[in-house]
């Protein structure tokens, strides 16, 4: 009995991992076998849910094997790990409900556990209810009033120190935190909170309001919302930010945690790298025409008709981190640049009053290309441009020096 419960500790022990892209195949094939001993663990254990088989809910669903496995390969390419892990990551949604998880929201909309229900590949929404071991979520359960905190109570207890303590929503600070309670007993947000990351093998904030307090941090402020990492400290901590969070994110870093026992790695702000460690401007499809000099000038207009670049409408994708225009939404069918309106940067701390408005940031330094790179590259006559290799050397060479003298300059 005891070497299950020092095996159960060792599955359930919290801390940030690296994972290094660049550290070449013997260091991959090292983690392979890591992960290959965790998933081989947890498939000893027993399920804390209902015991529902993946393949059997994927069939039932009208999902096949090759449905599945194209999820797979897209989720291990997400995560940033060599194509050989698939079949690992396979393993790993299948053991899934090898991890409990409470959810709890505060000031918030429901958006994100909205946003998890309707998400794709291959029905993500029967995973999590079937396969993940979901001990604990206010909107979808059953159970109510009495119940339903009898249940909580109950999957804390049975599950301290191992389960994953989902967030939603901000937690109002005013006042001592009566702006929000919950229970007959009317214990504030905060004092939840605070109690179930106490037995929490680390804490996941989903959404902008749960991360950097979102849509009620908006000034005034007068609740005092904060976001979970201003409040919790000496516990693992993943934001995952966006109004609302992509599914996918989510259960990326599940995932990650089922084939590691860690969470990702993260940057400053605690968002998984996998999904925030690049910039939507980056990725966007637009892009071409912003570095044309393309812009929609005003709505409707041919540049708009034409799908042109965003940026002088207001559209704040260079100054935010996400991966939405990569992984996207509604099935991975659009996202809001995708259908005409520019981002609003709602993955970013203080989104509300700092990007979402239909305007370029007066300080945000980056320069609009006037006449564009490709036609200022035109201008100067620049013929060797039909020489592959040499053109693309030509473009950034010219794209430098048109930034530099832009810096000089007003932005158009």
């Amino acid at each position: 009995m005891r070497d299950r419960k020092d095996t159960v500790g060792k599955l359930f022990t919290a801390k940030s991992s690296r994972v290094e892209t660049n550290r070449g195949e013997l260091y991959y094939r090292q983690l392979y076998a890591r992960c290959k001993e965790r998933i081989e663990a947890l498939k000893k254990m027993e399920p804390f849910g209902s015991g529902a088989q993946l393949q059997e809910i994927l069939s039932d669903e009208g999902c096949d094997r090759r449905d599945f496995m194209k999820w797979v390969s897209a989720t291990t390419a997400m995560l940033m790990l060599p194509s050989f892990f698939e079949p690992l990551v396979a393993e790993a949604a299948e053991v899934m409900n090898r991890i409990p998880v409470i959810w709890v929201e505060y000031q918030d909309c429901a958006g994100n556990s909205e946003a998890l229900l309707r998400s794709d590949g291959p029905k993500i929404d029967e995973i999590i209810l079937d396969i993940i071991s979901l001990e604990f979520h206010e909107t979808l359960m059953a159970p109510a009033g009495f119940q339903a905190e009898k249940q909580l109570k109950d999957a804390r207890e049975t599950f301290k120190g191992r389960y994953l303590l989902f967030v939603e929503g901000s937690i109002p600070m005013a006042e001592n935190g009566i702006f929000g309670t919950t229970g007959p007993a009317g214990e504030t947000f905060i004092e939840q909170l605070t109690s179930l990351s106490e037995d929490a093998a680390a804490i996941v904030a989903v959404g902008s309001c749960a991360t950097f307090g979102g849509v009620p941090a908006a000034s005034p402020n007068p609740t005092g919302a904060k976001g979970v990492m201003d409040i919790i400290n000496g516990k693992p901590i993943v934001n995952i930010p966006a109004c609302p969070a992509n599914p996918a994110n989510m259960v990326g870093v599940i995932l990650h945690y089922v084939l590691t026992g860690q969470i990702p790695e993260l940057d400053s702000l605690l968002r998984p790298k996998f999904a925030f460690g690049y910039r939507i401007h980056d990725n966007c499809e637009r892009r071409a025409h912003f570095d044309a000099g393309e812009f929609v000038e005003e709505w409707g207009d041919e540049g708009a008709k034409n799908n042109f670049c965003l940026y002088k409408m207001g559209c704040k994708g260079p100054m935010t981190f996400n991966n939405c225009s990569i992984i996207r939404y509604n099935e991975s069918v659009s996202w809001p640049v995708g259908v005409g309106h520019g981002c609003i940067g709602c993955s970013e701390p203080g989104f509300w009053d700092k990007y979402a408005y239909e305007r370029p940031m007066a300080n945000a330094n980056i320069k609009a290309p006037t006449g564009g790179v490709e036609k200022s590259v035109d201008e100067f006559g620049l013929a060797v441009l039909t020489a592959t290799g040499v053109g693309i050397a030509i473009h950034a060479a010219v794209s430098l020096v048109a930034g530099k003298k832009s810096e000089g300059g007003e932005t158009s």
